[in-house]
């Protein structure tokens, strides 16, 4: 699928049945990795590479032009569909929301998704009006570029504390779908109950649910839930960085170099990217 609109169709066409499941890769090498093993899509996820770079995952430390550049590397990287974590769209107002989501389709993406966080700790959500405007110039955006591009309206209720997250959540995805997301998602759910009541309050509007734990949910769990899309946003990144720091702490702290036990070998790694660089320069 090296043609963008292919790209944009397929990824698309993921979302009218059944469920799948998009993981986050960080840089080039984790997108390669991802994509041969099969994965249908994947995301990019704005903490994994706000790590990289030495920064939070907040009020747009990652300023718009790295991001933007971030995201056509990954799009670039293999010939899956993209979807693009483009946080609140960063800007404020809906007009500049339109703007830079203009940008974020000229990158090559299938899919982008925009969230109703806003970056002041006295109202960390726009209200839904706010929220449902925002959505709405993200779609004019779209519509105008012309091309299909997915889009998903987050609700970011349990991400800000919000005392009824799910009730408050559901309202506002109802709004965002109206609005015109294609998708919704409000990372936070874990349980059954939880997951089910939302997919329910939105169908037939597909739900995106975020794994970011292990909360004794399989895929096929998930799928009999109704969820139609499942990410895992920073835990591949985090899962990585844990083994990172655990093995550091253990050479710090203990003299021990007992944290590299277990890790992949350097040849399994090599190989692979030995055997994925002549797949891609067959010459």
């Amino acid at each position: 699928m090296t043609d963008i609109a292919a790209r944009r169709a397929a990824f698309r066409q993921l979302h009218e049945g059944g469920c799948f499941v998009m993981p986050n890769p960080w840089d080039i090498g984790t997108a390669r990795y991802l994509a041969a093993m099969g994965f249908p899509a994947l995301a990019t996820t704005s903490s994994g590479f706000a790590f990289t770079r030495a920064l939070p995952d907040t009020d747009w430390a990652v300023p718009l032009d790295a991001m933007l550049a971030h995201i056509a590397e990954i799009v670039a990287a293999t010939d899956l569909p993209v979807n693009a974590d483009f946080e609140s769209g960063y800007a404020h107002d809906p007009e500049g929301v339109a703007r830079n989501v203009a940008a974020c389709v000229a990158t090559g993406v299938a899919g982008l998704s925009i969230e109703d966080a806003s970056g002041d700790a006295s109202r960390p959500l726009y209200d839904i009006a706010e929220g449902a405007a925002r959505i709405r110039a993200a779609r004019a955006a779209i519509d105008a570029a012309g091309g299909g591009v997915v889009l998903t309206g987050r609700a970011e209720c349990y991400l800000a504390g919000h005392p009824e997250p799910l009730p408050e959540a559901i309202r506002r995805l109802q709004a965002y779908a109206e609005a015109g997301a294609d998708v919704v998602y409000a990372p936070g759910p874990k349980r059954r109950e939880e997951i089910r009541t939302l997919v329910d309050a939105l169908a037939p509007v597909p739900v995106n649910i975020l794994m970011s734990t292990n909360p004794g949910l399989k895929v096929a769990d998930l799928e009999a839930l109704g969820v139609r899309r499942i990410s895992v946003g920073s835990s591949l990144a985090r899962a990585a960085w844990t083994g990172f720091i655990r093995a550091a702490r253990r050479i710090h702290d203990e003299g021990s170099f007992g944290g590299f036990d277990g890790s992949v070998s350097f040849s399994e790694i090599n190989t692979f990217f030995r055997k994925d660089l002549k797949e891609r320069n067959p010459a």
